[in-house]
């Protein structure tokens, strides 16, 4: 790979992931404060995060690996993203915002796995080559989130710039992609069925009852996972902390340092004591979320807002690593298709139906809620989650030692 191509990767990984974390973390204060939305209503929009990643994989395998090369579908989808954030900005109720925010996420969700088909495509090596470039985009997302905080838009109340900060990034994006080198579609002339698009290939690893569990946990998790996404920025605001957004972004720092931790732990722990470390972390949060406060429990929300990165890494990358040696070789893709699809899609989207209403219920006045009891909540659940996971889950290998299961395929599969 030349220095220019790396180059312009690792500008095409910070755009993506500045684009969503310019707007996302911050929508949920935007909606409550701004457009006045109630929290099922604020949950909503946030669950069209899952209902744009149960459409994605039809976009990707009907559209991008059959027809069209990979950046010339991310140059327009992002073409159109940025008019839709931009739209964004010139609504006044949420009645109107959340079909422009639904049409939003279906069209900037493939474009998650678009960016590493392009990515993929340049490398001989994507284990070495792939990890310095997926870098930036946690990066772009810590830097959305630190402008926000720096030039105080929670705090003045002008939240929707960020729409139109995210906007001119992804309309940079946008025309960048058609500068990036060709990636055309790998399934041309191919046949594609529904199981193929969804990884129902992967199902059989499902006959293995430590991985049924894992799978059950993975999917109940986002349950809890939901009322972070979706409530983290308004409570910080509600309960006095500055630049909220910004200091959210300790988050993926913390990811970072984890992620790079994480062979170490591998080894002196295992796939199972990793996997719980990851779900206590989540009820441990949320602990800390409902005790903690802008004076003395200060560093409670600090400490929740950093163990993100135990939290994300721990289990899910864990959970990503543990599925893909399990499948071995053949059904390794459709396994993480299907994960993906059954927790951001499935399990948050339950999650974000869930928190809606609870934090509505515990609303206490027009602008403030019982955040302990609202945090005490998704405790109970990740706790709940836990304790099925420490009781069902029996692999105790640092890895699966049958890698490549013996997976029927599905009898019936509707060609599309």
């Amino acid at each position: 790979m030349t220095t220019g191509i790396r180059v312009k990767l690792s500008t095409m990984m910070f755009l993506e992931f500045f684009i969503w974390g310019a707007w996302f973390v911050t929508m949920g204060t935007y909606l409550t404060v701004t457009l006045k939305a109630t929290g099922t209503q604020n949950a909503g929009a946030y669950a069209t995060q899952s209902l744009g990643a149960i459409i994605a994989p039809f976009v990707i395998g009907l559209i991008a690996d059959k027809y069209f090369s990979a950046q010339k579908i991310l140059g327009v989808l992002h073409l159109l993203g940025a008019a839709s954030l931009f739209y964004a900005t010139t609504i006044a109720d949420f009645d109107k915002f959340y079909p422009n925010i639904l049409f939003y996420m279906i069209i900037y969700m493939p474009t998650l796995a678009l960016v590493n088909s392009v990515s993929f495509k340049q490398m001989k090596d994507p284990s070495k080559e792939f990890p310095p470039i997926r870098v930036f985009g946690t990066a772009g997302w810590i830097v959305a989130g630190l402008i926000i905080g720096w030039l105080g838009w929670e705090k003045s109340g002008s939240l929707v710039l960020t729409f139109k900060m995210a906007a001119g990034a992804s309309l940079i994006l946008g025309l960048l992609s058609f500068t990036l080198p060709d990636t055309p579609p790998v399934k041309k002339g191919q046949k594609t069925s529904f199981g193929d698009i969804i990884g129902l290939d992967s199902i059989g690893l499902l006959k293995n009852r430590s991985y049924l569990t894992f799978f059950l946990a993975s999917v109940a998790i986002c349950i809890p996972l939901a009322f972070y996404y979706n409530f983290t920025n308004p409570f910080l605001n509600e309960v006095g902390m500055t630049a909220a957004a910004g200091k959210q972004s300790m988050g993926q720092m913390s990811e970072l340092l984890f992620m790079a931790a994480m062979p170490l732990f591998f080894v002196r722990l295992g796939v199972k004591k990793m996997l719980a470390v990851g779900m206590l972390a989540w009820v441990l949060r949320y602990i800390f979320f409902a005790y903690g406060d802008v004076g003395g429990n200060y560093w409670m929300l600090i400490a929740g807002i950093v163990m993100h990165g135990i939290c994300y890494d721990f289990f899910f990358v864990t959970g990503q690593i543990y599925t893909d040696n399990l499948a071995g070789e053949r059904f390794k893709s459709a396994a993480q298709g299907f994960i993906t699809l059954a927790t951001y899609g499935v399990g948050m989207l339950i999650g974000s139906y869930i928190s809606g209403p609870i934090v509505d219920h515990w609303k206490t006045s027009a602008t403030t809620h019982n955040w302990q009891t609202i945090w005490l909540i998704p405790a109970g659940i990740a706790a709940v989650v836990l304790i099925f996971f420490l009781l069902l889950f029996k692999d105790k290998t640092s890895m699966a030692t049958k890698p490549g299961l013996d997976i029927q395929e599905p009898s019936a599969q509707t060609e599309i």
